[in-house]
């Protein structure tokens, strides 16, 4: 995969954390809201935060702006804006209900299998 490094940046960061069902979804064409949604789950509210904390530590310490965060206490859908990259991190349960990949359905994904190994 090599569409923008801070797509990378933040699979890699989900991975780390042992998110599940990492999808990425180009947006491109298809929403004016970011270039990329990257969307993934935990299976508990602590792996929720652990996911995004990494997400959010890992885009700063490489001089990445944090648009936005929102959901963190809550840990059932966190949304962290990274400007042209937009990722969302779900609790297993509010995934299956909210269902972005079906939402979104128009965009194709991208391909992870050179980025998660």
């Amino acid at each position: 995969m090599t569409e923008t490094p801070i797509l990378s940046l933040a699979v890699k960061a989900m991975d780390d954390k042992k998110a599940e069902n990492i999808v990425a979804l180009n947006m491109k064409g298809v929403s004016l809201i970011a270039d990329y949604f990257v969307i993934c789950h935990g299976n508990s509210d602590k792996q929720v935060q652990a996911i995004a904390h990494e997400i959010k530590k890992v885009a700063q310490e490489e001089g990445y702006d944090i648009k936005r965060l929102e959901g963190f206490d809550q840990a059932r859908w966190v949304l962290i804006d990274l400007g042209d990259v937009v990722v969302h991190v779900f609790h297993k349960d509010e995934r299956i209900y909210y269902n972005l990949e079906k939402l979104w359905g128009d965009a194709p994904t991208v391909e992870l299998e050179g980025v998660l190994g």
